[in-house]
């Protein structure tokens, strides 16, 4: 046994740093190779743009069929608002306008008759000018015929000043016209008393419940939409030799065991710091030098099993861009 254990001998000191030496060798290769072909940063995160559901009318919320983190459908009926109010105030202005119309039919007809009486009274008041000449009529009798005549002419023109067409553009026709878009207004208000989802989605941050009473504009409920992408912050230095359409590769801290595949969309055209609310005055006091990041926004390229990978907004990324 003694004779075995002096076969085995300990790693030489000068092999062990051989060995430690190859492997960091081999390590800052990887690195070197790594800087020079990607650009990685860890300020980057899933985005998206969230839509808020408002009503458009105000009223008392009667049905409500969806919930937190139910799937919807562009289309999709998700609530109602309480319906009567509108629908008698549709009825009204339907009956407004159709009043106007059968006083415009009624004006029509009047027109027609005066016309026919005054085209009457024309040929009489003709035949008792020649009548009086030979004598046959009074002068009493002609004059009567006259007035007739008058009267029926000012019927006429009352008639016409009353009548709606399309070749005047008269009182009358102005105000079919605003009872007809009082009307439609009317009917779209009723519409609006039916909320739709607006886009395919996931409904997010529920805050309606039946009995709510809503104005235009109360924030329902949000739908995050299925489509995502990722915007990454990266250092001003690191955007040499970056542009469109370059091959990224995706980390997501929720699965760090898959690498996702993605492309650089676009590179937006102003650093974070100056597309901000109140973006800094480099010319107002001391200056101080301060590395810009610049957000650039990745999609992914390939189709996602959203069964298996739910790739949210507002998960954590890590993104490496090829860049060579």
């Amino acid at each position: 046994m003694e004779e075995e254990k002096k076969k085995i001998k300990k790693p030489s000191k000068k092999l062990v740093l051989s060995v430690i030496g190859a492997v960091l060798a081999i390590g800052l290769i990887y690195l070197l190779y790594q800087s020079y072909h990607y650009r990685s940063t860890d300020d980057a995160y899933v985005e998206t743009t969230t839509v808020d559901v408002a009503p458009k009318v105000s009223g008392e919320i009667v049905e409500v069929f969806v919930d937190d983190n139910m799937r919807v459908k562009e289309g999709d009926l998700v609530a109602i608002i309480e319906r009567n109010d509108y629908e008698i105030k549709l009825a009204q202005a339907k009956a407004r306008y159709e009043r106007a119309l059968l006083n415009q039919k009624n004006a029509k007809a009047n027109f027609s008759a005066y016309k026919s009486k005054i085209e009457l009274a024309k040929t009489d008041l003709e035949r008792y000018k020649a009548l009086y000449k030979d004598g046959a009529v009074s002068k009493q009798e002609l004059d009567n015929m006259q007035t007739q005549y008058d009267m029926a002419s000012a019927n006429l023109t009352n008639a016409d000043q009353a009548l709606i067409s399309e070749e005047k553009n008269n009182v009358a026709d102005a105000e079919i016209s605003e009872l007809k878009a009082l009307m439609e207004q009317a009917e779209l208000y009723l519409s609006y008393t039916k909320i739709y989802a607006p886009i395919n989605g996931t409904v997010s941050s529920k805050r309606v419940e039946k009995g709510m009473y809503v104005n235009p504009g109360t924030g329902l409920f949000t739908i995050v939409p299925d489509k995502t992408w990722v915007v990454a912050n990266y250092k001003e230095n690191q955007l040499e030799g970056m542009k469109e359409n370059q091959e990224v590769l995706i980390k997501i801290d929720a699965y760090p065991h898959h690498t996702f595949k993605g492309k650089v969309d676009s590179i937006q055209m102003a650093s974070g710091a100056k597309s901000s609310m109140f973006p800094p005055e480099n010319a107002v006091g001391s200056f101080v030098k301060i590395v810009q990041r610049v957000p650039v926004k990745i999609v992914f390229t390939e189709d996602i099993d959203t069964a298996k990978y739910k790739i949210i907004p507002g998960l954590s990324v890590v993104p490496k861009v090829k860049v060579r």
